[in-house]
């Protein structure tokens, strides 16, 4: 049993944008329509006891707690202050707790008090940004119709001034085939953030990216499949390790160079170290990662909640054992690949095929694409310092 590290709690289960690539409201799980609409205190400080037991029982020194949604900041300035309240006692169990939340950012600027509640707790912002004004609004848009991105540019340069800067954890985008990857990457650059996630669209086989039309699961992939999305990581990839200097990271790129060069990332989306991250619904239910919402409705679903059930009775639950085999939990193709350990397969619910996860990811020749293209840049700078050093 590997211990979860990662707690990710929807405080609030509703959203004040209407995103058209939205995996929660638009995916085939529809049990937000059924859930409270926030987190209540009772369920913050019973999920906070589970947390520090859990810590405690397994010898955890840090946890992390990820505040979601929905759209998090919806509860407000003086419910926020008081659910990180009650998270700041899982310290008292004796583990470091790190505080993040991911934002579309329109609350900062509605209730600016919610910046002295975050200050207070000390906890990580990330915004959700699409790039460019047009590529932003083609997909992130308010319920009104009208585009987001004027608002949520003002939200990020409020964050990133001086006065705020130190919650400015990084911006997240959805990769869109209809952008420019090299304009999304400056456009993005423009707004000085730490670090960038560029997101995969969440598909399955049975519903596949835009763009792209696999209607059965891939063999190993050869150069001839099409790869759209590998092609745009591609190009944003040089134009970030091409840059004089280190502008910002990019997660993506960043994991997939450790790996290659031997070492070991902690991510969901590849390698193939264990998953540590659970989720806790606005109701008390524990889930697997919310993303296999996108897959079939119940299939983030485990029967348990933090009510009945404490995170270490979790962690033994088949579905979480599942996601944390590593080699051993992949499909034929998968373990036969030469890239496996890089690409561990892929995002769990990209591998939906309507009877299990036990393919590739639906964006495996993207990934392949994208991996054989960093492991040659690296091979050729390692090639470069080597030639370098034998003129001296």
């Amino acid at each position: 049993m590997v211990p979860f590290r990662q707690f990710l709690l929807k405080i609030h289960s509703r959203c004040n944008l209407a995103c058209d690539y939205c995996y929660m409201y638009e995916g085939a799980d529809q049990s937000w329509r059924d859930r409270p609409r926030r987190m209540d205190r009772p369920t913050v400080r019973r999920t906070a006891r589970r947390i520090a037991e859990h810590a405690a029982e397994q010898g955890l020194d840090e946890v992390s707690v990820v505040l979601h949604g929905g759209e998090p900041l919806l509860v407000g300035p003086a419910h926020l202050d008081a659910l990180l309240a009650e998270l700041a006692r899982i310290a008292d169990a004796g583990p470091r707790v790190r505080f993040s939340l991911q934002t579309n950012g329109l609350r900062l600027l509605d209730q600016p008090a919610l910046l002295d509640v975050l200050h207070r707790h000390r906890v990580g912002v990330a915004v959700s940004l699409d790039g460019a004004r047009a590529d932003h609004d083609r997909h992130r848009r308010l319920p009104s119709g009208a585009g987001s991105w004027e608002r949520t540019a003002a939200a990020v340069r409020l964050l990133g001034s001086d006065r705020h800067r130190e919650l400015f954890a990084g911006l997240l985008c959805v990769v869109d085939l209809a952008a420019d990857p090299v304009a999304t990457y400056e456009a993005l650059l423009e707004f000085a953030p730490p670090r960038l996630d560029l997101l995969l669209p969440h598909a399955t086989w049975q519903e596949p990216p835009t763009g792209v039309r696999r209607p059965v699961p891939c063999a190993v992939p050869s150069g001839a499949d099409p790869a759209p999305y590998g092609e745009w990581l591609i190009a944003a990839f040089d134009r970030w390790y091409d840059a004089p200097y280190r502008e910002t990271g990019v997660r993506l790129f960043e994991e997939l160079s450790v790996l290659l060069l031997g070492g070991r990332a902690a991510s969901e989306a590849v390698g193939l170290a264990p998953v540590d991250l659970v989720v806790v619904e606005a109701d008390g239910t524990i889930e697997q990662a919310d993303s296999l919402k996108v897959a079939y409705d119940g299939a983030a679903r485990t029967g348990l909640d933090v009510w009945r059930h404490g995170f270490t009775e979790a962690a033994a639950h088949p579905a979480f054992r599942a996601r944390q085999r590593g080699l051993a939990g992949l499909g034929p193709v998968c373990a036969a690949c030469p890239l496996v350990r890089v690409c561990g397969g892929g995002l769990y619910a990209h591998r939906w095929a309507g009877d299990g996860f036990a393919h590739p990811s639906v964006y495996c020749a993207d990934m392949d694409r994208l991996i054989r293209h960093i492991a040659g840049r690296l091979r050729a700078g390692v090639a470069e310092l080597a030639g370098a050093g034998q003129r001296r």
